[in-house]
């Protein structure tokens, strides 16, 4: 049985800012945003929506699937330059999400932590792939690879600024080029490595604060706050993928990423890697709070061997 569990926190409502410019994209997107306004509605208030959980559920995943093979045909219509890497990402929401969500929502019979969660998510994957990678199709969104072989801190600091005003549209100032590792709010704390294009790696910690994390969400979202935690964590991990992803191509990395249980740190398992010695340790400030982003290279071993005449 479905139970009422918590007060209602809105529903994500479809806004001009979403709109990539083409007619055909933007209306499936509504629907979208719709259907999964309703799911969320359902969950929220109604006693007993199992079947009619399913059935939402369903035409989710049938529409979504749909509708990204409609923009797959519009990418290679205008003939996209980064149509495999797209591809890539609807093949791996299909592939690995949506299954992943629909074996827990099976072997849970559809429980109301299991609906709420798969809500979660496609609240936050849909957010963040319409805002990045779907705004990149019509050229909204350009990612510039600035990462040199020596970091600097100017150069780093306009791409993270850049990726937070793409996915977030927040405007952020760099108030520290030498973090000491001083503790922030209550936060969220990931680590990554990218393989980079030359064979190097780039090993990156972020910590957003919470109240960033949530607010930033909710108003991505047409909320005014967002205080379910639940839907904040799971929001905001599909946001923040999406962060990550655009971040590695602004530092010559087209991998794409799903975070999981291993980069999102305790906030002692942060400072202590932080410890471990990061070049470029850089403190941003926003409207809705701090968040810092540390960078670390490792030359590709081929490319360090060739660098030096004696080996």
């Amino acid at each position: 049985m479905f139970e009422k569990r918590c007060k209602k926190v809105g529903k994500p409502l479809w806004n001009d800012k979403f709109n990539i410019g083409v007619l055909a994209i933007d209306k499936a997107h509504a629907r979208l945003f719709r259907k999964v306004g309703k799911l969320m509605d359902l969950v929220e208030h109604e006693a007993d929506c199992q079947s009619v959980c399913k059935e939402s559920i369903k035409f989710l995943e049938d529409y979504t699937m749909t509708h990204f093979s409609e923009e797959e045909a519009y990418m290679r219509s205008i003939h996209f330059k980064g149509y495999e890497k797209h591809k890539k990402r609807h093949d791996d929401f299909r592939d690995v999400t949506l299954v992943s969500l629909k074996k827990r929502l099976e072997a849970s019979g559809y429980s109301p932590a299991a609906v709420q969660r798969f809500v979660n998510v496609m609240v936050g994957w849909l957010t963040g792939h319409i805002m990045v990678e779907d705004q990149a199709i019509m050229g909204n969104v350009d990612a510039k690879k600035v990462y040199d072989d020596t970091p600097e801190a100017p150069v780093v600091a306009g791409a993270v600024k850049q990726a937070m005003k793409d996915v977030f549209r927040l405007d952020a100032e760099l108030v520290d080029a030498e973090y000491n590792g001083r503790s922030i709010r209550k936060g969220y704390y990931y680590r990554l490595c990218y393989d980079m294009d030359d064979g190097g790696k780039v090993q990156i910690l972020l910590g957003l604060e919470e109240q960033l994390a949530r607010r930033g969400v909710g108003l991505i979202l047409g909320f005014t706050a967002m205080q379910k935690p639940e839907l904040v964590r799971d929001a905001s991990m599909q946001i923040v993928e999406q962060f990550f992803h655009h971040l590695g191509k602004l530092f010559k990395s087209d991998v794409t990423y799903q975070l999981n249980k291993e980069e999102l740190l305790t906030k002692d398992e942060f400072r202590e890697d932080f410890m471990t010695r990061y070049p470029c340790r850089l403190l941003f400030e926003t409207r809705l709070g701090y968040f810092i982003f540390c960078a670390r290279k490792w030359e590709s071993k081929k490319k360090a061997s060739d660098g030096n005449p004696d080996k």
